[in-house]
This record gives C-alpha cells, structure tokens and sequence, in this order.
C-alpha cells in the first residue's frame, strides 16, 4: 500500500513540475511570422523574386565574387579582421560557460587539511592534525542545473551565429569597398581623359579665334570649364586614398595601396535567386543569434521557476584526524561523514517572485528582438532586389543617354567648324556626355552593390571554413 502511494505521489509530482515548465525544452514561438517578408516583389514579370527555394545565400563567397584580387583581400579579412577574431574568441568564451554548466552534475571535491598546536600550563605541545577530503553533490530535481547547461548551450549557439554574422558582414564590406574603389577609378579615368580633351578643346578654340570664327569669351569659357574638370580630379584621388585607408582597417592592416582589377572585368551571378522568406530563420545569422537569445530567455526564466522549489544537496567527508575530542590517538583514525540536506524557500521578501517577472519580461522583450530582427533581414533583402531591378533600368537607359550625347558632342563640333552653332553649345554638349558617363559608372556600381547587398542579406558567407588568426594562436 506504502507502495502504491509513493508511486501516486511520484506521479504527481512529475505531472506539476511538467505543468510548470521547468522541464520543457526550447520551441519557436508560433507568433513568429515570415509571411510578406519580401513586400510586393513577387510577382511573374519579377524574375529575381520568384518564390524558389533555390536560395544565392548558400553559395560559397568564393563563387560569387571570382575576380582574384578580391578573394585574396576576403581570405586576409577573415583571418585578421579585428572584429571577427573578437567574435571568435567569443565563441571560446560560451564553450568555456557550456562546460563548466555540463560539470555542474559533477560532485565538488575539496582537500581542507588542518593542523593545531596546543599547551595547557606550560606543559609539552600537543600537535592534532585532521586531513579530510570533503564532497558535495546537488541533487538537480526541480531542473535548477538542467536549465542552466541549456542556457550555456544557447549562448555558445548564440555566439557561433554572431561570429558568422560578422563573418558575413566582413566579407560584404570588403567587397563593398573594393567595388567602390573600382569605380573611382573608372570615373578617375574618364575624368583624365575628358581633361586631356578639353585641353584639346582650349588649343582649337584659340586657333579658331585666330581665324575669326569665335571671340574671346569663348576661349575664356572653354579655359573655366578645363580647369573646372582638372579640379575634380583631386577629389578623386582623395576618395580613393580615403577607401583603401578603410579597406586597410577592415584587413587590419595599416592604410596602404591597395592592388585591384578593372570594374568592367568583373561577373557576378547571372541569376539572383532570393528563396523563400521562411529560409532567413536558417541563414541569417543574426537572426539565428537572436532566436538563440530568446531560447536563452526561456531557459532563464525556467531557472526562475526552480528557485520556487526545494534544493537537495548531498555532502560527505572522508579522512583521517588523531583529535578525538578530548583525547588524542596517534596514530590518526579514519573519519567518514554524510550529510543530505533539502532547502525549501518559505519567505524571502519576494525575491523570487521579482526574479520570475524580471525573466518573463526578457523573455517577452528577447521575443520582440527576434521577431524584429525577423522583419529587417525581410526588409533588407526586398531592397537589395528593388535596387538590383532599378539599377538595371536606369543601366538601359543611360547608355542610350551616352550614345545620344556622343552623337551631340560630335554634331556640336562639326556644326561650331562650320559656324552654324556657339561655344557654348559645343561645351554643354561635352559637359552632359561626362555627367553622364560618371552616372553610367555609377549605376553599374550600385547594380554590383546590390548584388553584395543581396547576398549579404541572405546570410552568404556563413559557411567558409577560413578562421581568423586568433584560431591559430589558441
């Protein structure tokens, strides 16, 4: 009958305690929502969106950035990037936490031995020793320890997915800045060339005026335009100085020149494939980190909930002393002690209760995080699609642009020879053919930017087996 009941008893015991959560393990909240995260550019003339689980972000980064010089400068910012060995060592530091939670279940052994000398009225010394080796075991019933290695275990999953979130973002900003430097030196070289042009222009202007076909002013004018383009070329230079300084700093490095291909010598993937919205909670590290962070949250607050049940703890001591109270042995006896102990909080001035509403509230706040963290790799990776889709139109259109100023410049020209146009039109004319071949190179740029945009926000990267060099000086 005894039995019977403490089986009925054990029973109960387990239903409440599964009622309470303290066992549960971690699950993604259903009110975390994907639908909608790629807003309205789905749709069939969109062929950079169709919903395919086909997704760029899981290409290594070496098949979407090809050009040579660029995977070199990747491969040292991985390894020496200050950001990512700080993450890396990170990661080290939740490892460390997970397995000092795992020897939680593990008993304590201490060595506390303990020596005494005493005389009563002058008389010869007494010298009593006591050498025990002392044990402690807490009993994890109510789940105080369990919740605490799943914890550990969530932030050591947390700091991998924030290691390779900045491993990501390393890899985009590398590549953004390479690209940038690309262009400045596309429009550096347009830029020459339309100053050595002009020069050109001044030299004909004044032997034009030598034969009475312009004044003055037109020469004056063609001279303000030339130096006008040739002060623009510093500017230039120190844009470019400016990105390999930074350029540098992400390698870090000190600020140096930094050796490149040419802008139209690059290919990119043909097809932008951003999956399937649903995808992001696998591949984006940020987001897996701040999922990470929630189930650390949940497994806090079941912490909190223990903290309302007893405690068991066992202790032991085992050794040898020669003090026997009053007496003393020689040679030393063996000591053996075992003590159990259970700790059940009655009143603590609602310390508990404030600790239980504070992890709830984290719980709920580290939710939000989420979710939120959710909606921005959404939003991030709509307009890296949108910028790819409007790069592209204004490309079409700005090389029609170009060849109808081409046309204009060489019209001009000819027309101004023959006296049937002005100075004036002929330097319009040249000055819209630069603007727009600087545009032209400039919207080729964003279109690659948002090709290192687009797989940034898709998580690319993620995967490289290349560790930074803090992993080689552990």
């Amino acid at each position: 009958m005894m039995k019977k009941q403490g089986i009925i008893y054990l029973v109960c015991a387990a239903a409440f305690l599964s009622g309470c959560n303290i066992y549960r393990q971690y699950h993604r909240p259903e009110e975390i929502n994907t639908d909608g995260l790629y807003r309205d550019t789905v749709s069939a003339a969109d062929p950079l969106s169709q919903q395919d689980t086909v997704n760029m972000g899981n290409l290594p980064w070496r098949e979407v950035f090809t050009d040579p010089y660029l995977q070199t400068l990747v491969e040292r910012g991985l390894r020496y990037n200050a950001d990512l060995q700080t993450a890396y060592l990170r990661v080290k530091e939740a490892q460390a936490g997970l397995l000092s939670a795992r020897l939680s279940y593990t008993p304590s052994l201490a060595l506390a031995p303990q020596g005494e000398v005493s005389s009563f009225d002058k008389s010869a010394g007494v010298w009593t020793y006591t050498l025990p080796v002392s044990a402690g075991w807490e009993v994890d019933i109510f789940g105080r320890i369990l919740n605490a290695k799943r914890g550990a275990k969530a932030a050591l999953l947390q700091s991998e997915a924030y290691r390779q979130a900045v491993q990501t973002q390393v890899i985009a900003a590398i590549a953004n800045s390479y690209y940038t430097l690309l262009m400045l030196d596309k429009q550096l070289s347009i830029t020459e060339e339309t100053s050595r042009i002009w020069k050109e222009t001044v030299e004909t202007m004044r032997a034009m005026k030598e034969a009475g076909m312009v004044n003055e002013a037109a020469i004056v004018q063609s001279e303000a335009n030339s130096h006008m383009i040739e002060a623009s070329i510093p500017d230039l230079k120190r844009q470019i100085r400016e990105v390999e300084n930074s350029l540098s700093l992400l390698l870090y490095e000190a600020p140096q020149t930094i050796v490149r291909g040419r802008l139209e010598d690059q290919e990119l993937p043909a097809g932008l494939n951003a999956g399937i919205p649903v995808q992001l909670l696998a591949n984006r590290p940020d987001v897996k980190a701040a999922e990470m962070n929630l189930a650390g949250a949940f497994y806090a607050t079941n912490q909190a909930r223990s903290a309302f049940y007893p405690s068991l703890s066992l202790s032991g001591v085992f050794g040898w002393t020669n003090s026997a109270g009053t007496a003393v042995l020689n040679p030393g006896k063996m000591i053996a002690q075992a003590v159990g102990s259970v700790v059940a909080p009655i009143f603590n001035k609602g310390a508990n209760t404030a600790r239980l509403r504070i992890a709830k509230a984290q719980q709920k706040e580290a939710m939000i995080a989420f979710q939120q963290s959710l909606l921005n790799a959404g939003s991030e990776v709509s307009n890296a699609l949108y910028q790819y889709q409007s790069a592209e139109d204004k490309i079409v259109q700005r090389e029609q642009q170009i060849v109808s100023l081409e046309k204009s410049v060489e019209y001009t020209r000819q027309l101004l020879a023959l006296g049937s146009s002005t100075y004036l039109e002929v330097l319009t004319a040249q000055q819209s053919l630069l603007n727009a071949q600087l545009s032209g190179i400039s919207d080729e740029f964003q279109r690659i930017q948002s090709v290192v945009n687009l797989y940034r926000a898709l998580g690319g990267g993620r995967t490289d087996e290349t560790l930074p060099a803090a992993a080689d000086k552990k």
